[in-house]
Parts: structure tokens; sequence; C-alpha cells
């Protein structure tokens, strides 16, 4: 690379020079700066400290306010105040916390910072150095930044700087500066919201601190679902419903988070482990639906049909008498059927394809996409019970959503999850309608 003194105009970080080489040269002790860049890296100040710890004042503005809203250490990349450098090795990361706490000190000793309030605004970046009566300037498209100012190790970002080397240049552009920088309407302080932040990065915090931060990002996005189902439950009368009633916190915590992804992916598996109440869960959902005046099938196996049955029956063994379930159940091996009854369902006229929700009791029994039979020409004969469920019920009629009730989705391997899934998405595994999304709901 050339270097600045055989490139006396531009600085490119390419094959003119770098913009930290003009910086080394030109800040001395008792230097004074103002620095205008969209982005700010606590290793661009690692990477000039022995220049940067020697001066007497820095005011820095940033270009863009965007960090302000976005201090979040997990989106480094979509904030001005970015602490992380494309490119930089992980040894360098690893220094994270001691560069950050030695960025925080220099800070706070001869650093002040302002941001330019509204967004797109600014553009263009300058660095302008006074020493003892004499000023230095560049300006052009280089931020503070380890790639933007040349101090990557071989993939520095191409940029265009002009160094300005008339005086009266130079103090036009300082009075430039000076001007923004005093403007209460254009610009604000954000000296100790930038503190703030770089003290998330080096403080000690307690494991006890961790762990509930931990878990908050974790159920975070839970937690916003949950109060938006709260509202809209809330708008039917399923709060004041017997079953509703009847259930744990820990159940309706389930049965509200099968019913948010029931609404949004089509579909839900609840996939408690046996014993914590995935029917009187599944039922609080059923409700749900009902009151919204759709239809619902429950598919149960033959043997668990008494199961089901006993919450439609105008019966004291009923629980659940007062809410007047309407659901409609029939067994696995029905799908084998053309004809005959299922209690006082006649199978030769069932309209298969008109139900909102169906409800699949132990669907690991539909782990297998088992082919049906076929003639000595290819021609499907019978349809096996996973092609009867999925043509017949899910994919013809109305649109059916799919809620998903067993203890163990997973019998050998992630296809059994995976085909019982595709009732949810029709069969369809396509990226757009990707099954695997976050449809399964199985609490700790």
């Amino acid at each position: 690379m050339p270097s600045p003194a055989n490139t006396p105009g531009l600085r490119d970080n390419h094959t003119r020079g770098t913009v930290a080489d003009f910086l080394k040269e030109k800040i001395q002790k008792g230097s004074d700066l103002s620095v205008v860049s969209a982005y700010f890296t606590i290793y661009a100040y690692d990477a000039l400290k022995e220049f940067l710890d020697g001066i007497n004042h820095l005011d820095f503005l940033f270009g863009e306010p965007s960090f302000i809203n976005r201090l979040d250490p997990n989106k480094t990349e979509k904030k001005s105040f970015v602490i992380n450098d494309d490119g930089l090795e992980l040894a360098n990361k690893l220094q994270q916390k001691r560069v950050a706490k030695e960025c925080a000190d220099w800070i706070e000793r001869k650093v002040d910072i302002k941001t330019i309030k509204q967004s797109n605004l600014l553009h263009g970046k300058m660095y302008h150095v006074a020493t003892g009566g004499v000023e230095d300037a560049i300006l052009g498209s280089s931020n503070f930044t380890v790639r933007g100012l040349g101090l990557g190790d071989g993939d520095n970002n191409i940029e265009l700087n002009l160094i300005v080397d008339g005086n009266r240049d130079r103090q036009e552009l300082k009075q430039w500066f000076d001007e923004l920088w005093s403007s209460p309407t254009l610009v604000e302080d954000v000296k100790q919201d930038v503190l703030n932040y770089l003290k998330q990065l080096y403080e000690n915090n307690t494991p006890e601190f961790i762990y509930y931060k931990t878990l908050f990002h974790i159920f975070e996005k839970f937690l916003g679902d949950a109060g938006k189902t709260d509202a809209d439950l809330g708008k039917t009368s399923l709060f004041e419903t017997g079953v509703w009633k009847a259930l744990f916190e820990f159940q309706k915590d389930g049965a509200k988070g099968a019913i948010n992804k029931i609404l949004r992916h089509n579909g839900c598996i609840i996939a408690d482990s046996v014993g914590l109440g995935k029917t009187y869960e599944a039922l609080a959902v059923m409700k749900y639906f009902e009151l919204k005046n759709e239809r619902v099938l429950v598919l149960c196996p033959k043997k668990l049909r008494d199961n089901w049955t006993v919450y439609q029956a105008n019966s004291r063994l009923n629980p659940f008498v007062a809410d007047r379930f309407r659901y409609d159940v029939l067994s696995h091996t029905d799908l084998s059927r053309d004809t005959g009854t299922t209690g006082d369902i006649n199978l030769a006229t069932l309209n298969w394809g008109n139900y909102d929700l169906i409800v699949i009791d132990e669907s690991h029994n539909f782990r297998n996409n088992t082919p049906g039979k076929r003639d000595d020409a290819g021609n499907i004969i019978r349809k096996s019970r996973y092609q009867r469920l999925m043509d017949d019920i899910i994919k013809s009629g109305v649109r059916t959503k799919v809620l998903l009730l067993s203890a163990t989705p997973v019998n050998n391997d992630l296809k059994d999850l995976r085909n019982q899934i595709y009732f949810l998405t029709e069969g369809r595994a396509t990226p757009s309608q990707n099954p695997l999304a976050s449809p399964v709901s199985k609490r700790p």
C-alpha cells in the first residue's frame, strides 16, 4: 500500500493510504478533535488507543441517531453505536470486556458525544484535528470503525476521503461543525446513553441476573403473544366456561399458547407428558373455536372414544355439562370406512371436509405416511388412514386447523414429527411455509 506521502490528497484504505495513517500522523498529545461519523466502535478506539489517550478533548457527533433506540447488545449490526467490526479475529472479540471498560473510562474523561436528532439528515464523515493552533482535516466516507479507518487485516472498506489542505477551508469546516454541535434543535447530548450501554458490556452481573435475563429472552415472544391472546380470548366468554375454570395456571398458559399457534401457524402440537392434562387443555382450545361458531372434530383411537364423548353428554358424569360441547367424535379406524355409523354419525353421508378444527388425539399413530393399496396399474384402490385424513379432511372443503395431542410425538426419528406436522401445512414443506417453524407447544 502506498504511504501517505505518496498520496497527498486521497485516502481510500486501498491503494492511496488509510484514514488511520492520517490520524496517527496528525493526532498529538494535547490535540482537540472534532469528528462526525455514523458509527463508532470500541475496537477502532482500541486500535488508536496510544494516540487517542493523549488528546485533550474530542467532540464526537453521530450523523445517524438510530443507535439511541437500539442499544440491545444482541443487535449490534443494526445500530450506530456498533461494538463489533466485521472481519475481526475471535481473539480480538474476546477482548470486548477490557476494551469496553477502557473506552468508557476514556469517554468519561475526554469525550463529549452528541447525535443528530433526525434520521437521514446528515451524510458524510469528517475528522478535524487541532494542535497548538495548527489545524488538519479530512472528510469523505470513512466511519469510525476498524474497516472504515483502514485498520483491518487486508479486508478494509474501499473509501473515498479527501484531505482538506487549505487553512481557510479547514477553519470553515470547523465553523460548520461548531454550528451543528451547538444547535439545540438539530442535536442532543447522548454521552450518558453511550456510557450506560458500554457498562452493559464490561460490568459483572450476578448469576441470578443472567439466569432471569436468559429466561426473558427465551420467553419474550411468548409473553408478548400471551398478552395479545388474553385480549382476543376476552372477547369471547371462554374465561367464564367451566373447562377454563377447571384448568391449573400452567394449563391455561398451554391452552393460550396453543390457540395462538393455531391462529398463526394453522395448527399446534400439545406434547405435554402423560398426566399433565392434555385433554382438558384441548377442550379449552376447542371451546374457544366453538364459541366462534366453528365446527370441531375429535379423531381419537377407538379405545379412547368414551374419554371424549363424556364431555358431550347431558349426564351427571360430565363435569362440563353447562359448557354444552357440540364437537363430533370419530375413531382413527373410521378413516378406513366409507359406510356404517359411529355414534349418531352416518359415515356414508358425512361431509368430511367441513370441519374448521380437527383435534387428533394420540397423533403419533399418524407418524408414518403409509401409502394406500394400489392395483397392478398403479391406481389407488384404497387410501391409507393417513391419506384419507390428509385428502378428505385437511385438504378438502373449508380451511382446516389442526390440534395434535401426543406425549410421544417422536418415536424413532424426526420423520415421525414431520409427518404429523404436514397436517398443519397440508403436506407442504417449502421454505416459505416451513412446517417446523414453531408450532410445537411443550413446556418444561
